[in-house]
């Protein structure tokens, strides 16, 4: 039995190791189209600022570790070019044809817009980085455009301006970060105004030739990598990416699917949803490859519980924003506070908590935190709570930690569940 695996970062080698784990006689081939496997992707804007040393210390393992410590077969500089999967086979760009008896596609997702442009970058994979790294080395630019408010497009709009560069941040909307909160664009847009980051929200970049900086880093978006698997075959969800089943077997009998390129359920909604996050890719990773292995596992689902840093400023969030619950079909009801994370003697800041929850079952439907510490911590208390199904009274009732240096006797999480019990209490 052979297991080829489609993808050599979080998701594909997650699945294949789990194969690995469920039967010791499969023969497992990985197929990567880049020249490097198990790697941080997101410490990309990390090395780029100039925390990380170099892409080796992002590294997890070498390939020579797959194939020595599990007997996974690594190809690198291997693309895929169509399935055929009434023969089990893929075909590669070289020409080789690879049979298969079962299949897992980890091919990610890729930049929405393909732009070039000798000065225009994106910082997708390690490819990008290197090739930016060159560039900043070589040319010592002064100013920058990043295109996009992500993720992505903050943390490198603060990263550049920690090397230095004049950087300013264009995004084609009036909230940042996908969540439709203008609070929390509000606190983000302050903090990068602190850091020297002029922002345009609201403003659409047709091409990066209309910006006249010395370069322009294009974080606008991303697509999943579905059409090879599509045309052999395989439906696409509601969201564009593929579809799977609890078992994360796609329409294509014995074809696994995980990561960026397909969807997962929402824990919340109980629908479908495409939301590409390192942590999802590795979990479903996990579960594909143990069932194509031949066991019999369900992934539970995601809240899309995300943090991200932005000039020392974490933004975490879980679950659903107001707008986001309201388009869902609930009824949505929000607590926003403001609450120390430490006693204000214990040199205690400001954190910001909001909780939104259902008005008819009085369920938590999600949280979004923003502050300078303690919020990492909070968001996945949160988190925990959504996949708990708790309700805004169970949430209140949490038993959480208390001392000085670590919180307040009323941590701010349960301020903000009391705000929300009494929110939900109006009428």
């Amino acid at each position: 039995m052979r297991l080829v695996v489609v993808g050599g970062v979080a998701a594909g080698l997650s699945a294949a190791s789990r194969a690995r784990r469920v039967d010791r006689s499969l023969e497992i081939v990985v197929l990567e189209k880049g020249s490097r496997i198990s790697y941080g992707a997101c410490g990309l804007p990390y090395l780029v600022e100039g925390q990380v040393s170099s892409l080796d210390e992002l590294t997890v393992h070498p390939p020579e570790f797959f194939e020595r410590e599990r007997d996974i077969r690594i190809r690198t500089g291997c693309e895929v070019k169509s399935v055929a999967h009434a023969k089990r086979e893929v075909l590669l760009a070289s020409g080789e044809r690879i049979r298969y008896d079962r299949l897992v596609w980890a091919a990610g997702a890729r930049p929405a817009a393909s732009v070039r442009g000798e000065r225009v970058f994106t910082l997708h994979n390690d490819r990008d980085a290197e090739r930016l790294q060159a560039f900043l080395h070589e040319h010592q630019p002064r100013t920058a455009s990043v295109v996009g408010g992500g993720y992505i497009g903050l943390e490198m709009a603060t990263a550049l301006r920690a090397r230095g560069l004049a950087v300013t941040l264009y995004h084609d909307g009036l909230n940042l970060l996908n969540r439709e909160e203008p609070w929390l664009t509000e606190r983000v847009s302050a903090r990068l105004q602190q850091c020297g980051v002029t922002l345009r929200l609201n403003t659409p970049v047709a091409a990066p030739d209309d910006l006249g900086d010395d370069f322009v880093l294009w974080t606008a978006g991303l697509k999943p990598n579905v059409e090879i698997l599509a045309e052999a075959g395989a439906e696409l969800g509601r969201t564009g990416a593929l579809r799977v089943s609890e078992h994360l077997e796609s329409s294509l009998g014995g074809v696994y699917a995980a990561g960026d390129c397909c969807e997962a359920m929402h824990r919340v909604t109980g629908r479908p949803a495409w939301i590409p996050l390192g942590t999802t890719a590795n979990k479903m990773g996990r579960v594909a490859g143990a069932n194509a292995a031949g066991a019999r596992e369900r992934f539970e689902g995601i809240t899309g519980t995300s943090i991200v840093r932005i000039g020392g400023l974490a933004v975490a969030m879980t679950g659903l924003g107001m707008i986001q619950a309201r388009r869902e079909g609930f009824t949505p009801v929000e607590a926003l506070v403001e609450a120390r994370d430490r006693p204000k003697y214990f040199r205690g800041r400001k954190v910001a908590v909001q909780l939104v929850a259902d008005r008819n079952s009085r369920r938590l439907l999600g949280a979004a935190i923003c502050g300078d510490e303690g919020v990492a911590g909070r968001i996945n208390v949160a988190a925990t709570a959504l996949a708990a199904r708790m309700t805004a009274a169970d949430f209140a009732a949490l038993d959480l930690a208390y001392a000085p240096p670590y919180a307040t006797v009323a941590d701010p999480l349960l301020v903000a569940a009391q705000t929300l019990l009494k929110a939900l209490d109006a009428r």
